[in-house]
């Protein structure tokens, strides 16, 4: 297993534990708003599972079935993650319905309150890991699920101050009340999830920043070129491909352009972690004049 992979794992032993400590607080009080941040914990799990597989299908080297590699695999099982989470939050919305119906008060409020806590700190340290590791190897399982655990981890603090209101005011509607603003903000996290990944399944270009600094280097290390154009991107899981026509003088060696080629080729794929790099070399008449310049 690589760190990607190992990350995705222990993030479901974090989430089992995080659920059993909800799952606790529920049952020793009978909160709504309890039960909806537990059940969010169970896609919590199934969502690291899903990320840990997809994960391993993703560190495939290509074939000849996908000579382009399984990098897309990231990007499905984030999309089923936010399909998840969607369905939690209905579940969710259903069971606050039942309970604005029927308001009941809570049993050993201060100590489901407490677990729960303990609970959402752990949860918190835990999203903050995951989403520097999700940024350092720009792995879209890891950041969909890093995004998850702090959508959980608002959740639970919201849940707190509500519990907290109940206890306060003495109001137990209060509770369902909470559960179905958690619902709320559940459902609109899964709906961002399932956009962005499938923004990504669209082949949407690098980030910008990247995308700059990919223009600079092929500006940088080309020396011996005339221009660079037609520079075009796109994300899939960690890789990055990047292409682009360059123009050479027509009168240049085939052994000379070549080796132009590789040097862009290895000041890309040293400075963009995950580049997969495609160049077309044309003769200098093919240049447009609005292209690249090389220095």
């Amino acid at each position: 297993m690589d760190r990607t992979q190992k990350a995705a794992l222990a993030s479901a032993g974090v989430g089992l534990a995080v659920m059993g400590l909800k799952f606790l607080a529920w049952w020793l009080t009978g909160s709504l708003a309890l039960y909806s941040d537990a059940v969010e914990s169970i896609i919590n799990v199934v969502a690291a599972a899903g990320a840990f597989l997809a994960l391993r299908v993703a560190g495939r080297p290509a074939d000849d079935d996908h000579p382009y590699g399984h990098h897309k695999a990231e990007f499905f099982s984030a999309v089923v993650e936010g399909a998840l989470i969607i369905v939690a939050a209905l579940l969710i919305l259903r069971e606050a319905y039942v309970g604005l119906l029927a308001p009941k008060a809570l049993d050993a409020p201060v100590l489901g309150v407490a677990i729960n806590a303990v609970a959402t700190v752990v949860n918190a340290a835990w999203a903050w890991a995951l989403m520097r590791w999700g940024r350092a190897w720009r792995s879209p399982a890891l950041m969909a699920d890093a995004r998850h655990v702090f959508a959980d981890v608002v959740t639970s603090a919201g849940v707190l101050i509500g519990l907290g209101a109940v206890l306060a005011t003495g109001y137990p509607v209060l509770d369902p009340v909470v559960a179905g603003l958690v619902a709320l903000n559940i459902l609109w996290s899964g709906w961002q999830m399932v956009r962005e990944s499938v923004d990504g399944l669209m082949d949407r270009a690098a980030p910008a920043e990247m995308v700059g600094e990919i223009r600079a280097l092929i500006s940088r290390h080309g020396a011996g070129a005339l221009e660079a154009h037609d520079v075009r991107t796109r994300s899939a899981g960690q890789a990055t491909f990047v292409d682009f026509h360059l123009v050479v003088p027509g009168e240049m060696s085939v052994r000379d352009a070549h080796a132009i080629c590789d040097r862009l080729e290895d000041a890309l794929e040293a400075d963009i972690p995950g580049a997969v790099v495609t160049i077309h070399v044309e003769p200098g008449e093919k240049a447009k004049g609005c292209g690249l310049p090389v220095i």
